[in-house]
């Protein structure tokens, strides 16, 4: 059994790799080691995420995957929650959270009727966390559009200033040809990020 762990963050500004202290310690009072940790910054509620999918085609049955919070693996809709489960079950990866006590015996040895018992338990709690985190994620959108309509309304609103600097390096790479996940390891920005420029580039190219 391997454990790898798997530290997610929404934004360039914030720290995903905030949460490897806890799982550190929290793999060593229990004896076991954290093979590798995967961390990227993308949203939870995006299926398409680079660095949890290459932690899954690197696991192998009854391996662990590793995260602090429920909502760190999915802010996901029903359907993507849906497809994440039946990739997680096909390659027989065993979710386990900080946040979620019932999954720790996940990381012991154990006998097969305790382990199917917490498997089940383990199914049903992380579809309620999961549902109870994407409820959160649409909580805080919808809070923060009516904030936003707000401000605009009242002639507060004047939106984030751009990184002009980052940007242009951003494009300057694209020129370049280097790679997305390139770009994403030299200059710490997200996908969605890179994305913006690649298309803002070819727009005025084109």
């Amino acid at each position: 059994m391997f454990v790898r762990a798997y530290l997610r963050a929404s934004t360039d500004e914030q720290d995903a790799n905030r949460a490897r202290t806890a799982l550190h310690a929290f793999a060593e009072e229990r004896g076991i080691r954290i093979a590798a940790y995967y961390v990227e910054n993308e949203s939870g509620a995006r299926l398409d995420r680079p660095e949890l999918f290459r932690l899954l085609a690197d696991s192998h049955p009854g391996d662990v995957l590793l995260i602090e919070q429920v909502d760190r693996l999915s802010r996901l809709s029903e359907a993507d929650w849906r497809g994440l489960k039946a990739e997680l079950l096909a390659r027989q990866v065993r979710v386990v959270a900080l946040d979620l006590p019932t999954s720790w015996v996940m990381t012991a040895p154990t006998d097969e009727f305790t382990a199917r018992m917490f498997d089940a338990l383990n199914a049903m709690m992380l579809d309620m966390l999961a549902a109870i985190a994407r409820k959160d994620y649409e909580d805080r959108r919808r809070r923060t559009a009516q904030g936003r309509q707000k401000a605009v309304a009242e002639g507060r609103y004047k939106g984030r200033p751009e990184d002009t600097k980052r940007n242009a390096g951003i494009a300057a790479m694209l020129k370049a040809g280097s790679s997305w996940s390139q770009i994403q390891d030299a200059i710490g920005c997200s996908r969605a990020t890179v994305a913006k420029i690649a298309k803002r580039t070819s727009e005025v190219t084109a």
